[in-house]
């Protein structure tokens, strides 16, 4: 019998890039929430996808050399590529390039327009490009954007603002008087002493110094602040019309039952969005939950420090199911999570392979030898077994209170807590000595019912989070018994059914062995993606690389970017003409010994003839010469 119905949306990505890691936990973690509503019996819509517009999309595109639109058409892509990679069951992947949406919006600004909440003046303060946001000078912090602690630029323009201070009294008393409206309770706090106590300011809502966004229909000049073009997806397409003909969708499915977002979005999704709903008239969302950030070892993910770590990637070196449950296991409920590949191999091997796995195989197997697969009939339960029974059946309901708190690392704690338990029942009942006495083949049969019960009752409660593993256990179980009304009872193997072939779900995972591959895979995705390719041993070998010592070196007539060097390389010298001009006076190399490609095709530069060439790096500090003073000339290089 169907619950009622629950809406869940996660954030709709930026289309600035490929979303790593940390952006693709939001996704997953609202993947595993609306399985699990779907489980109980719940009608669900499940909302993501993605906000398209603003500045900092109409200079990457630029950078490009593309339109705006083909720029974000191919994030979209790659974006909706890696949530299905990783096996989301969303209902619905939106675009606010979308023209139905773009229409919607225009009749929304304007309908502010008209009511007196949005009104034309003038913008001047701290802008910050990434973030698309203008800052107070007491806002920032040391000087930069309080959000992302970029650089801030002034800025002035003409712009349209949002009366935000008209509603910020009754936002209060919402938020005081529904407790659970923003979770965890320390975001909640953060807002009301930082932000909406201390007096909001009305809300810059249009733009003038770029044009790729949605027209401000009776004044094109300005187009529709990011902002309100994104936070509105959330109603625009669940069925919201501005002039009021709502469809049936949006009656059946608002208000959201939960916004899952990034803490760093937290302002726009508990203030501003409120604000613009209050100010339309419509039902506030019943809950916003700000989730913490994932971390590479102690710092955040950025393309800058090198550390990003992409979904994607995971998967390939592990499996979908290990990456989501390192995701959901591992993230906190109100603190920062950790991801290296070490901490995901860690869990692999102690929580997959050998709690869950281990438990499963051993028991298949042992199904398999003493009984030919039968399932025996349960006899008369001991001791041992009723702890084992009772906490099976009780297993849902922890469970349930867990996810009903959106505590997702708790309820799949508790499914472990049942299955280290059956674990330890193999260890007190021992099924290998039962096997060993004819008398008592009952009770062999008995334990083993036991086992393919508990093992069945957590693979239901396992599927929102690891759902390709349970259909595999489900398909050892060889049981249709899935649903979580079949949980109430310890009755869902049926006695003379066979059980499946025993499979491996998890292996472990040598880590050496593991990081080295992982190492490798990345420096070939690096050199791919600079255009190097790859070579085997044999290819490098045909490069002689030899010691050389710099005799003489001076610059080049008319060049200012040739040196001319004579080198010492042992059994002969060389000339050579090398582009480090820039970098180095004659002076600085004499008397140093460099590494020379000795077997390079001679070429002419200038006039000079260059019988090789000489190693150096080409990074950001410029071209440095790579020496190997210590050598001797004419040493070779491997």
């Amino acid at each position: 019998m169907g619950k009622g119905t629950y809406y869940i949306s996660t954030a709709i990505a930026y289309t600035s890039g490929k979303p790593h890691i940390g952006n693709t936990y939001e996704i997953v973690l609202a993947d595993s929430i609306a399985r699990f509503k779907r489980l109980l019996g719940y009608d669900v819509y499940f909302q993501t996808g993605t906000d398209e517009h603003g500045q900092k999309i109409q200079l990457k595109a630029a950078e490009k050399g593309v339109s705006p639109q083909e720029y974000v058409d191919g994030v979209a892509a790659e974006i909706k590529n890696i949530w299905d990679i990783m096996n989301t069951t969303y209902d619905r992947f939106v675009r606010t390039t979308d023209p139905e949406h773009m229409k919607k919006i225009q009749k929304i600004f304007k309908k502010l327009y008209e009511q007196g909440d949005i009104y034309k003046g003038e913008y001047e303060g701290l802008y910050c490009t990434p973030c698309e946001a203008f800052f107070t000078e007491a806002q920032l912090v040391d000087g930069k954007c309080p959000d992302c602690g970029r650089e801030v630029k002034k800025a002035k323009e003409e712009a349209y603002f949002f009366k935000m201070s008209k509603y910020a009294d009754r936002l209060i008393k919402h938020i005081e008087e529904n407790p659970d409206f923003i979770q965890p309770e320390s975001r909640k706090n953060e807002m009301l002493n930082n932000f909406l106590r201390p007096g909001l300011q009305d809300l810059c809502v249009s733009r003038t110094s770029f044009s790729w966004g949605i027209p401000v229909d009776f004044d094109p000049k300005h187009v529709v602040y990011v902002w309100i073009d994104a936070l509105a997806n959330y109603i625009t397409f669940a069925g919201y019309d501005p002039d009021g003909n709502h469809d049936e969708k949006y009656k059946k499915y608002w208000p959201a039952d939960v916004h899952l977002i990034g803490k760093d979005i937290l302002r726009f999704h508990t203030i501003y969005w409120p604000i613009l709903l209050m100010a339309l008239g419509e039902p506030l969302p019943k809950q916003i939950f700000g989730h913490p950030w994932l971390m590479v070892g102690d710092g955040k993910m950025s393309k800058s420090k090198g550390n990003v770590i992409y979904a994607d990637d995971l998967v390939s070196y592990f499996s979908v199911d290990a990456v989501r449950y390192y995701v959901l296991h591992e993230m906190p409920f109100s603190s920062d999570g950790t991801i290296t590949y070490e901490l995901i191999i860690e869990r692999i091997n102690s929580d997959l392979a050998n709690i869950l796995g281990n438990l499963v195989n051993r028991t298949i197997a042992m199904s398999d030898r003493y009984f030919g697969g039968v399932v025996m009939a349960p006899s008369h339960a001991q001791a041992v077994d009723s702890e084992l029974i009772s906490l099976a059946l009780d297993t849902p309901k922890r469970v349930t209170e867990k996810m009903n708190e959106l505590r997702i690392a708790d309820a799949i704690d508790e499914i472990f807590v049942l299955l280290r338990r059956s674990n330890k029942y193999i260890d007190e009942t021992m099924p290998w000595a039962l096997s060993k006495d004819p008398e008592k083949k009952e009770r062999l049969g008995a334990v083993l019912y036991n086992l393919l019960e508990s093992i069945r009752i957590a693979a239901v409660l396992l599927e929102p989070f690891l759902p390709e593993t349970a259909q595999k256990i489900y398909s050892q179980l060889n049981t249709k018994a899935v649903s979580f009304e079949s949980l109430s009872s310890f009755n869902g193997m049926r006695p003379g059914d066979a059980t499946g072939k025993a499979e491996i779900l998890f292996s472990r995972i040598e880590a050496d062995k593991k990081i080295k591959e992982i190492d490798e895979a990345l420096a070939a995705k690096e050199h791919k993606a600079q255009g190097i390719e790859e070579i085997s041993i044999d290819d490098f070998a045909k490069t002689d690389l030899r010691v050389a010592k710099v005799l003489s070196c001076e610059t080049v007539p008319k060049s200012e970017k040739l040196l001319k060097l004579i080198l010492d390389v042992g059994n002969e010298k060389r000339q050579v003409a090398s582009g480090i001009a820039k970098y180095y006076k004659p002076e600085d190399l004499i008397g140093r010994s460099v590494i020379l490609v000795s077997n390079l095709k001679p070429a002419k530069l200038m006039g000079i003839t260059s019988q090789g060439m000489i190693l150096a790096s080409n990074g950001d500090e410029g071209i440095r010469v790579i020496f190997a003073d210590d050598s001797v000339p004419g040493s070779k290089v491997r």
